[in-house]
């Protein structure tokens, strides 16, 4: 009896279509990149579902003959290669030969498809990669293919699909990486009978601004080089545009996209003292390099790509970025003759400008005390007349003097109370962390963990149940949204309201009239940013996300929480122990550590 036995034709599609198709979005991709190489100029695409019910592609391109419409959809069959040399000289993007077999072994296919010079064109129909049906039809230039109850035989793939929304999410990324990619290309996106994007044939810059957003033309400036090893063209986010979480970060090397932490690197060196520390800044970056110098087949999906001459190709990424920084002016200056202007928040833009003044006390004299009620409220004998005058210094002065410099120089390091029989001695706080002796040892409490804890627990009950107390801004926020954050602030609206938020929002511009009441000004567009990326990349049941969304505003409030004062202190640390849970903060990050007498002993030692 033989051991080892070929695969069915049926079982190894599916085995091939485990690595091609992960989901919906790997579908799209592979038709769209089969649709450029067609040479089409319209492409539209229309998704039900996330893609789990239905993905419709149609082109104008060159469409098939009745034998090649049968034979694409057969393991290893592509137009791109005939010779092996072939494989060193690719400039299309598709060129396995896997990915219609794939598609066609997991789902419900339909292909219609005709090339110009024929009068009639072919409808094929296959289920679990069987072909029931293949006939003459009527229909246009180009291919239109359907792909219907995506893992339809393959249930478990199916059950790990996510929620429409995050894989439509993902659906939308890989429709970027090729539009993008492909100005000239007229390309539409529809999901639920919802227009997505509706992008006309036009230019690189024009692309990029229709994905960013309207008005975002002045937020980007291009980048150009062209050296033997490498050609480097695109459009750079301004400094400022900068954010806190990645997006809009693209890299095409002869316009195929790809991921490279390498190059990400290369940018960020370049920016590099012009943007905050863990923020990302917008590019749309584009290499052309000789096609034998790299390898694209080093991962299914294509988009990690080795580079024969990486090290080469990063120095001069760098250089270049570095280069258009300078030429548009973006990199620090001084410039004496620059007229200076005022940033005015949008509340003063229309107010009167009032010459401000100065009130002076005109009998105030710094060098005479001034007494009240026997008591000298200016300086002491001992500091006034040190090293000058007869009257000797008392101790009591100069406590005061170095308690004074003390709370300027860092106003948290004082001592504090609490209850429980501590006394304000036995408590220390030292900037974020309380230390408070126990009979084992010293307890560190991290406060900044700690309000973080004490404010999820207020709130999250009361989320569920009515939206945040609310505190309308003095001024509002104005903030310009990319086409992706404005359509998914328009589709969740109401989860912000029920978070605390009062928006407005008109075509890209976003304003911010109210917050969260425990929210500090300051914080309201970093949370903003996190909350819209969390919403867009969230999987969960309401419970969840409920949840995820809290911790995120309740983070948020925690970064700029001070203590001020004793009172506040004790006023905390009573808060965190009347939590269900005061050694975990929501983010699962401890909150309390206990140094014991052994761990002390140790490290006087």
């Amino acid at each position: 009896m033989h051991v080892i036995k070929r695969l069915p034709t049926q079982i190894a599609n599916q085995i091939a279509a485990g690595e091609v198709v992960q989901r919906p979005a790997s579908v799209v991709k592979e038709l769209m990149e089969n649709s450029v190489d067609a040479g089409a100029t319209e492409i539209s695409i229309t998704i039900k579902d996330g893609g789990r019910t239905q993905i419709s592609i149609q082109d104008n391109g060159s469409g098939m003959n009745s034998h090649d419409a049968q034979l694409c959809f057969e393991r290893h069959a592509t137009s791109k290669i005939n010779l092996l040399n072939d494989l060193f000289s690719l400039n299309t993007m598709g060129f396995r030969g896997e990915a219609l077999a794939s598609i066609a072994a997991v789902a419900h296919v339909s292909l219609k498809t005709k090339k110009a010079e024929d009068n009639t064109g072919t409808h094929i129909r296959i289920e679990g990669g069987t072909i029931i049906q293949n006939e003459e039809v009527v229909c246009s230039k180009g291919t239109l293919i359907e792909v219907k109850n995506l893992f339809f035989n393959v249930p478990a793939r199916r059950n790990f699909l996510k929620s429409d929304s995050i894989e439509f999410n993902h659906i939308e990324d890989a429709f970027l990486y090729i539009a993008i990619a492909h100005p000239e290309v007229n390309f539409t996106l529809h999901h639920n009978n919802q227009a997505i994007y509706n992008l006309s044939s036009t230019n690189l810059k024009r692309r990029v601004t229709d994905v960013l957003g309207k008005n975002s033309g002045d937020r980007v400036f291009p980048i150009d080089s062209e050296t033997d090893i490498v050609k480097i063209t695109g459009f750079i986010g301004k400094p400022e545009t900068a954010k806190k979480t990645r997006g809009n970060q693209f890299f095409f090397v002869n316009k195929r996209f790809f991921k490279s932490s390498y190059f990400n690197h290369a940018v960020l060196k370049a920016f590099e003292g012009l943007i905050p520390e863990k923020t990302h800044p917008t590019y749309f970056i584009f290499l052309e390099v000789d096609p034998a110098k790299i390898d694209v087949n080093i991962h299914p999906t294509k988009t990690e790509i080795k580079f024969e001459e990486d090290r080469f190709i990063y120095s001069i990424l760098l250089s270049t970025v570095r280069q258009s920084l300078g030429k548009y002016n973006l990199m620090p200056s001084l410039d004496f003759e620059l007229e200076t202007a005022f940033d005015l928040p949008a509340g003063f833009r229309k107010q009167p400008i009032i010459e401000p003044t100065i009130q002076v006390d005109p009998s105030f004299n710094p060098f005479k005390a001034q007494n009240q009620g026997g008591k000298s409220n200016g300086f002491s004998n001992g500091i006034r007349e040190q090293g000058f005058g007869k009257s000797k210094s008392h101790e009591e002065d100069w406590k005061s003097f170095y308690s004074i410099q003390e709370n300027l120089e860092n106003p948290q390091q004082e001592f504090i109370g609490i209850d429980a029989g501590i006394t304000s001695a036995d408590v220390l706080l030292i900037d974020r962390y309380i230390l408070t002796p126990i009979k084992t040892g010293i307890m560190v409490i991290d406060s900044r963990r700690a309000i973080e804890r004490i404010l999820y627990d207020e709130c999250i009950d009361a989320f569920v149940k009515h939206p945040l107390n609310q505190q309308m801004l003095l001024f509002p926020i104005e903030k310009v949204l990319e086409k992706q954050e404005q359509r998914i602030i328009s589709i969740h609206l109401k989860t912000f309201e029920q978070l605390g938020f009062n928006l407005e929002l008109e075509d890209t511009m976003l304003r911010i009239l109210g917050a969260p009441e425990i929210l500090d000004e300051n914080g309201v567009i970093q949370c903003v940013d996190e909350l819209i990326e969390r919403i867009n990349y969230s999987d969960q049941n309401k419970e969840d996300i409920a949840h995820a969304l809290v911790v995120k505003i309740a983070t948020n409030a925690a970064r700029y929480h001070r203590i001020g004062n004793k009172q506040e202190a004790e006023l905390q640390i009573q808060r965190l122990f009347s939590c269900k849970s005061h050694a975990i903060s929501p983010s699962n990050e401890p909150i309390l550590q206990i140094l014991t007498l052994e761990q002390l002993n140790q490290l006087i030692k």
